[in-house]
């Protein structure tokens, strides 16, 4: 039997933070793990902008509020879905995904918690447990699931060396260049026929 797990953003909806650094004109803010493979090193650089900045967890919900899914995410969601059993494997955070996961028909979605100070501020996060993209493939297969992993970003990276299957969808080319066993779908269509040989 075969799962899919997915990331997030840049598959499904476009990047969280570069739209925060555009609405909020933050260049710094657009840095994502496209760029920066340590997530927790990434978080702490944006929490330190952020509070610098005065921006508090309501401003980026506001902004998030603006974010629509990626032309053609919800039609390539319902083709999964009719296809293989899929869940949404992401870092992002509770309190910024829950308008996202309804624009998409509420797909099973594992993320993680912002700790938010009396003032409003992000003061710090909880990930579910280190390394958890790389550990939800696992308990998969530990399941007698054969996965198929994709993702954009260097953070996508581990689950997809672990699944049996992994993708590349609309990658930066440092992570081509870096990861180059994985194949690379640069559209929905190209992605379908990946995933299509699979099944």
């Amino acid at each position: 039997m075969n799962f899919l797990c997915s990331d997030l953003e840049g598959v499904f909806i476009p990047e969280v933070w570069i739209n925060v650094a555009e609405k909020t004109g933050i260049p710094e803010l657009r840095r994502t793990t496209r760029d920066e493979p340590d997530y927790g090193r990434l978080m702490r650089f944006r929490m330190g902008i952020l509070r610098e900045k005065g921006l508090k967890l309501k401003d980026i919900q506001d902004v998030i509020a603006t974010i629509r899914p990626l032309d053609g995410a919800l039609e390539l969601l319902d083709w999964i879905k009719q296809k293989v059993p899929m869940v949404i494997v992401s870092d992002t955070f509770t309190q910024f995904a829950d308008p996202l996961m309804a624009q998409l028909n509420r797909p099973t979605l594992f993320c993680n918690e912002l700790i938010i100070d009396g003032e409003g501020f992000i003061a710090d996060f909880l990930m579910r447990q280190h390394d958890q993209k790389r550990k939800v493939v696992q308990a998969l297969q530990n399941l007698n699931y054969t996965v198929i992993a994709m993702g954009d970003s260097y953070n996508d990276t581990s689950m997809m060396a672990q699944a049996e299957y992994g993708i590349l969808f609309r990658p930066p080319e440092n992570v081509i260049r870096d990861f180059p066993q994985f194949p690379v779908a640069q559209d929905y269509e190209g992605l379908k026929s990946l995933i299509g040989e699979i099944l």
